[in-house]
């Protein structure tokens, strides 16, 4: 069956007619740029109009043991706080352990989920004021697992570390930036704050663990703040302003070790000895249970002795005295006491002949003269006396003393 409806072409003459479907649309009361959708109204007891709850909901959670005294100092508090929602909690300090329920008087449904987060917080280090803080609409919590992202302990203490940054640093500009409350303890990172925040807290503490150090996610959240500030970029793509970095420290693959080649034999290598034929050769095949365990017992006990001997050595070490540097020679040896006395001599002959050239007369170096010819023997006896003295001589017991004296 062919359609009859027909459209107004233009060879008749006629424009085509466009459909107006906002003809019978009127203004809607939430149509207005004032209004902000995504906030989220508080929910007041009179908007619960079924009333009580018909079935009790409760959670609990274990503490360590270091926290039992803040818990049991802040109870009070913890009470109160949870009392004003209608939420009752107890404390169990034999099993270590806090629990909350909802009672009668509980109007919100969603906040016995809030006091399980609360106490989830007071488990992990957070301090009363701000774990509190999880019960109002506009907080939430998230606890980032960390413990297994990093196996190495001593590389995950030092990726850790970056979080909290020199003096804290790094971690009060993360809280800045997200307006989330950060706690880093153990093998755990507790956040508290809006989703917004949770979500770009997760992805800096991820990207800590895995050697993205946060100052990089820092920088970017700061440029995005500036941006978002200037109302002709709100409907913009932000990339072009976002740093890119990329990681330059890759890891260069150790060079393989060349293997020697072997000459190349037809003949395939001779047969390794099987285990029953080393026993054999050895005679232990033969040996009974008894004395096998009697070998293993001899060959432990060598083995002890060697390592007893070993440690015994090692301690006897401390107490060996250290060889000594032999001295070093002397250049010029001391002079004995003989030698000394024969020198001092010599001294003295040798200044008495020098005072007796000078006392010398003119006639005496004339040949012929009768004084040259007079003192002629008593020359020789004086040269032969110093001849005596320089082939080393022992001097008398009397020159001796006298020479010892001076």
């Amino acid at each position: 069956m062919a359609d009859t409806h027909t459209q107004p072409s233009a060879e008749n003459g006629s424009t085509p007619q466009k459909k107006n479907h906002k003809k019978y649309r009127k203004d809607k009361p939430w149509d207005n740029d004032s209004i902000d959708h995504w906030k989220v109204d508080a929910f007041k007891p009179e908007d619960n109009k079924a009333g009580s709850f018909l079935e009790e909901s409760s959670f609990a959670t274990l503490f360590p043991k270091y926290r039992e005294s803040y818990l049991r100092e802040s109870w009070a508090a913890i009470t109160k706080a949870l009392k004003d929602v209608g939420i009752d909690c107890t404390l169990n300090l034999i099993e270590g352990s806090m629990t909350v329920r909802t009672t009668r008087k509980t109007w919100d449904p969603y906040m016995i989920l809030k006091a399980r987060d609360m106490i989830k917080l007071l488990a992990r280090s957070v301090p009363f004021p701000q774990a509190v803080r999880v019960l109002g609409d506009d907080v939430a919590c998230d606890v980032i697992k960390i413990g297994g992202m990093v196996h190495n302990k001593e590389r995950f203490v030092k990726r850790r570390q970056r979080l909290i940054g020199p003096n804290g640093a790094t971690l009060k500009a993360i809280e800045l930036l997200t307006e989330c409350y950060v706690l880093v303890q153990g093998n755990t990172v507790s956040v508290m704050g809006p989703y917004k925040g949770l979500k770009q807290v997760r992805n800096i503490v991820e990207d800590c663990m895995n050697n993205i150090h946060p100052i990089y996610n820092i920088k970017a959240l700061m440029i995005k703040r500036e941006l978002a500030k200037d109302p002709q970029l709100a409907t913009e793509n932000w990339d072009r302003f976002l740093p890119k970095f990329k990681k330059n420290n890759v890891k260069k693959k150790a060079a393989k070790p060349k293997r020697e080649k072997k000459e190349y034999t037809p003949f395939p290598p001779a047969q390794q000895p099987s285990k029953l034929d080393m026993q054999l050769e050895s005679g232990e095949y033969w040996l009974t249970e008894a004395e096998k365990k009697k070998q293993k017992d001899k060959e432990k006990a060598q083995k002890k002795w060697e390592a007893k001997m070993q440690k015994k050595a090692e301690r006897e070490k401390a107490f060996v005295a250290p060889k000594e540097e032999p001295k070093k020679k002397e250049a010029q040896k001391e002079e004995t006491t003989m030698e000394l006395a024969a020198k001092v001599k010599q001294q003295h002959a040798n200044k008495r002949k020098r005072e007796g050239a000078k006392q010398a007369k003119a006639e005496d170096f004339v040949l012929g003269s009768s004084s040259s010819k007079v003192d002629a023997p008593a020359a020789k006896k004086q040269k032969k006396e110093d001849n005596n003295n320089n082939n080393g001589d022992t001097p008398t017991k009397k020159n001796k003393k006298k020479m010892l004296d001076l």
